[in-house]
């Protein structure tokens, strides 16, 4: 099974957080996600939604689509 990436598109990083806005990625994440396995990339997946919420982030499906 394949993971495919979270990237929406939104790639700027929250200072605070230190975490990407669109996908809720840290950039060692985003750098390393091509070379991850499928493991441990679902397991990052899994915690994207939780990681955004509590650095105040709104995950991506709560967001407006982009025009």
């Amino acid at each position: 099974m394949t993971i495919e990436s979270p990237c929406i598109k939104i790639c700027v990083m929250d200072a605070a957080s230190g975490l990407c806005r669109g996908c809720g990625r840290s950039l060692a994440e985003i750098g390393d996600w091509a070379s991850l396995s499928a493991a441990a990339r679902a397991a990052i997946m899994e915690r994207l939604p939780g990681r955004m919420r509590a650095a105040g982030l709104p995950p991506a499906t709560e967001r407006p689509a982009t025009p």
